[in-house]
């Protein structure tokens, strides 16, 4: 199928819904902003999440940060009982329950995030093993609107955001690459979402927030920062009870209402952490699946030739 034929059945899929088609070099007028789907923003290069296998370390985090924990503390007693050989039995007994749940999360590959490498300006995405990029000033993006009908929810509207990408040696073989998901979203966000993206790529790394080039990160900082993850809302809680001690001189400042919120975080915290820690392992031996061409492209003394050119020149394949 024609790339031309690829991008008029996407826009078909919208009906009558308002799409737009956004180029590298065409403005949308929207501020840049981040739509928490950021997973790594270096100098070099920007990592978006891919979707799926999100909740990665969830189970290991519910049975080693909340049952491994009370084992623990139950080995810990015994021990302080002087009933070594049943603290040993049951330290063993949680190791060999936690370890293969946490080696099976972590040895699954993960999704491969989508990449914007700013020193080679384009883009990659992996399917199924095989490496799809696109140029990034000759890049085709699509953001549509569309209502999800519920009946309880009535209709909720919704917007994506999808890139065209083609297969490294088969240009004719082209994909729609969704960057995060639409539920929830509106048009203008996701053009907001494209403007970061130029930002970053175009006048990046550090930007402000009319996406302008910054010596500082501030901007782009905050920006990722509104996204906490689950073991920040321990810090954050403490943040603000700390802000309303100051506030209230240190008198009747801590409602119900935080010592429940702070004791609810606190509990959680072990299988938070675990969750976390198992994900950025898992994360971290996934990336090993890249092929040489692109891990060398993100090293910061690694080659500057695109794909594009290889391919031209080559008749490149991976």
């Amino acid at each position: 199928m024609a790339v031309s034929d690829l991008i008029q059945q996407a826009r078909n899929r919208f009906g009558q819904a308002p799409n737009l088609l956004l180029r590298a070099n065409e403005p949308t007028g929207e501020k840049p902003w981040e739509m928490f789907v950021t997973d790594e923003h270096t100098e070099h290069y920007l990592a978006l999440k891919p979707g799926g296998d999100t909740d990665r370390g969830m189970l290991t985090g519910a049975v080693g940060g909340t049952g491994g924990l009370v084992m623990i503390m139950f080995s810990l007693v015994f021990a302080l009982q002087g009933d070594i050989s049943d603290a040993l039995f049951t330290l063993l007994l949680t190791i060999s329950i936690v370890l293969p749940v946490f080696l099976w999360e972590t040895r699954r590959p993960l999704p491969l995030p989508i990449l914007f490498n700013r020193r080679t300006r384009e883009v990659y995405f992996d399917h199924n093993g095989k490496l799809y990029h696109s140029p990034w000033d000759s890049i085709q993006a699509l953001a549509g609107e569309f209502v999800m009908v519920g009946p309880h929810t009535g209709g909720m509207r919704n917007a994506s955001l999808e890139i065209l990408v083609r297969r490294l040696g088969e240009p004719d073989t082209a994909l729609l690459v969704s960057l995060g998901l639409p539920m929830g979203k509106t048009l203008q966000m996701q053009k907001g979402f494209w403007e970061w993206l130029r930002a970053y790529m175009d006048n990046g790394p550090w930007f402000d927030e009319d996406g302008q080039h910054s010596a500082s990160d501030a901007y782009v900082k905050k920006m990722l920062s509104a996204h906490t993850n689950p073991t920040g809302f321990l810090a954050y809680r403490r943040q603000r009870i700390a802000e309303k001690k100051e506030a209230n001189e240190g008198k009747n400042y801590l409602e119900w209402t935080d010592a429940v919120l702070y004791l609810g975080h606190l509990l959680f915290f072990p299988m938070n952490w675990l969750q976390e820690f198992t994900y950025n392992i898992a994360k971290r031996r996934s990336r090993n699946r890249w092929p040489q061409i692109v891990t060398e492209r993100l090293q910061p003394n690694g080659p500057t030739t695109r794909l594009l050119d290889l391919e031209r020149e080559r008749g490149l394949d991976v």
